[in-house]
């Protein structure tokens, strides 16, 4: 047992010791608890790193990493274990909670109480999802999300929201009966819901109980694509997501891949190619369900009017289109899917931060923040106006006055993220669609497309792909002319550097992955390869024995002849 194997288990304890500590101190010592949440956030994304750095030792079995919490021996206790796809959902979610919270420090995490403990928990059911390696601790992990998400939906509160609070709650409790109920059936038919376990018994398992095997298994993938957002089970997400505070809404794109993370891992896992009469379970309709969630949020996009539920929109359009590519179970497809998922997270989480700032502007009453010395400047003229100061009179004594600071990063931060969602060059959204693309028109990894071997899912694929980047297209162009280029007779709104930082680090990332785009490339195909070859995740999970207790000198002496 090494000391990296020992820190896979730190993203766990990290956010609940710090929740713990959030708890005792109460609400009377917030600005304390927010210097601890942020350190403790950025100190899980550095753990994050360094695991994600750790497990690109590809081609040795040290870039698997398997720890027991219990130090059971496999299947019998729970198993942490962290690989590619892991290590990279560990990262997303570490720099996603980061931005987030920046952002929420601004104001959000004083518009109601215990907001510091929720996001801790929030984060500590997350990276237990990704790093959890059975069923039943799946479970766990993701009732520990969902409860912290009840609190942070509600967080703000105000009509809108608990009305879609309380609709986000009822499905989800639902969700979580039918988890249990398709892990039991599971569990009667297997005996075992450890992961690797499950992976080599189910090609065992008798044919008398491969119907109920396959009940089980659809009734469990009924709870993950209610969370994925798949058509039709995607109803609730959107008023849930619009209606939620910006901050816990970015956070909240994260929980959306949570569905989409569980799905690729178990159908890689169980129903691969070698799990004989159930090999590719359930294909086709991951391909046409997320074929329909596609085009029903493609079409509910272009008649949005509002940004944050158009952003919603998105998150189901990026998730049908990830749907998709898993049941097509193709590894150059999967390593797209994957790099157009990290893209498309940062951005939509981006998404959410910028829409908060461009309604706030829409506000002609708008009352300046509590604290105006740390608010960016709005115009270049007038840099940190004095409070009280009529802004409307001010802006009219101003001959060619230059557009207001603020509004110009508004309308730039928007922009790109326009680009990324839509799909459109130069930004990273427009390699992952071409990825996606590519990886479509040559099925083989031919050098030239043959359309013999394009099968007609593939071209219903491609137009869809198509089809989504127009309608976002037409969305958000339309938005953009109503919110920048209209002439309104409105002051430019006031920001905070915490709102502005975790913008700028977000789109900052998406324009690396620009750049840097061969290096991610290159890893999703590392892990699409893996998870499509389950062999060594299987191998190392039930290969991992406990560690040996203390042996007293007692017990040496008993054995001794």
């Amino acid at each position: 047992m090494t000391l990296m194997n020992q820190l896979i288990v730190a993203p766990i304890l990290l956010p609940l010791l710090t929740a713990a500590i959030m708890l005792w101190l109460g609400e009377k010592h917030r600005p304390l608890k927010a210097r601890i949440n942020l350190f403790s956030s950025i100190l899980g994304l550095a753990i994050s790193v360094t695991l994600f750095m750790w497990v690109q030792k590809t081609g040795t079995t040290g870039s698997i990493g398997v720890y027991l919490p219990g130090n059971w021996e496999v299947p019998f206790g729970i198993v942490l274990v962290v690989d590619h796809l892991s290590a990279m959902m560990l990262v997303l979610t570490g720099i996603v909670g980061v931005c987030a919270l920046l952002f929420a420090l601004a104001r959000w995490d004083r518009a109601g109480s215990s907001f510091h403990a929720l996001f801790q928990i929030q984060l500590m059911g997350l990276y237990g999802a990704f790093l959890t390696a059975d069923l039943f601790n799946l479970f766990v992990f993701f009732e520990v999300m969902l409860a912290a998400s009840y609190g942070l939906m509600l967080h703000g509160s105000g009509r809108a929201r608990v009305s879609a609070g309380l609709h986000y709650i009822a499905i989800n409790l639902l969700a979580s009966s039918l988890f249990l109920i398709g892990a039991a059936l599971i569990y009667g038919v297997t005996g075992t819901l450890n992961m690797a376990d499950l992976a080599i018994k189910i090609p065992q398992v008798p044919e008398a109980d491969l119907g109920l095997l396959h009940a089980g298994a659809a009734i469990l993938a009924v709870a993950f694509l209610t969370k994925a957002g798949m058509w039709p089970l995607n109803f609730w997400l959107v008023p849930a997501y619009s209606a939620a505070s910006a901050p816990v809404a970015a956070i909240f794109a994260i929980m959306t891949k949570v569905g989409i993370y569980t799905l690729l891992r178990l159908w890689t896992l169980l129903f691969s190619v070698q799990a004989g009469p159930s090999a590719f379970f359930g294909g086709d309709w991951l391909i046409y369900g997320g074929m329909a969630t596609i085009l029903t949020a493609a079409v509910a996009i272009i008649a949005a009017q509002r940004l944050e539920r158009m952003a919603a929109l998105s998150i189901l359009v990026s998730a049908g289109i990830l749907l998709s590519a898993i049941g097509f179970a193709q590894p150059s497809l999967t390593a797209g899917a994957l790099f157009y998922m990290v893209s498309s997270t940062l951005a939509l989480s981006a998404m959410f931060l910028i829409a908060e700032l461009i309604e706030r502007s829409r506000s002609a009453n708008e009352l300046p923040l509590e604290d105006d010395a740390d608010q960016l400047p709005r115009t270049v003229e007038s840099l940190n106006p004095p409070p009280g100061t009529n802004l409307d009179d001010q802006q009219k004594a101003v001959v060619g006055q230059v557009i207001p600071m603020t509004v110009a990063f508004i309308g730039l931060s928007f922009i790109a993220c326009a680009l990324l969602i839509i799909g459109m060059p130069p930004l990273s959204g427009f390699i992952g669609k071409l990825t996606l693309l590519s990886a479509l028109l040559n099925p083989l990894g031919l050098d030239v497309a043959q359309d013999e071997t394009i099968s007609t899912q593939g071209w219903l694929l491609v137009g869809l792909l198509i089809f989504s980047g127009l309608a976002s297209l037409l969305a958000f162009s339309r938005v953009g002319i109503q919110r920048f280029w209209t002439p309104q007779e409105r002051p430019s709104p006031l920001l905070r550097r915490y709102e502005c930082v975790p913008i700028v680090i977000l789109l900052g990332l998406c324009i690396t992955l620009t750049f840097q785009a061969e290096p991610l490339l290159r890893y999703t195909r590392d892990t699409a390869a893996a998870l499509h070859e389950p062999k060594q995740y299987i191998q190392s999970v039930m290969a991992t024995r406990p560690l040996p207790g203390p042996v007293s000198d007692t017990a040496v002496s008993a054995v001794q002849p």
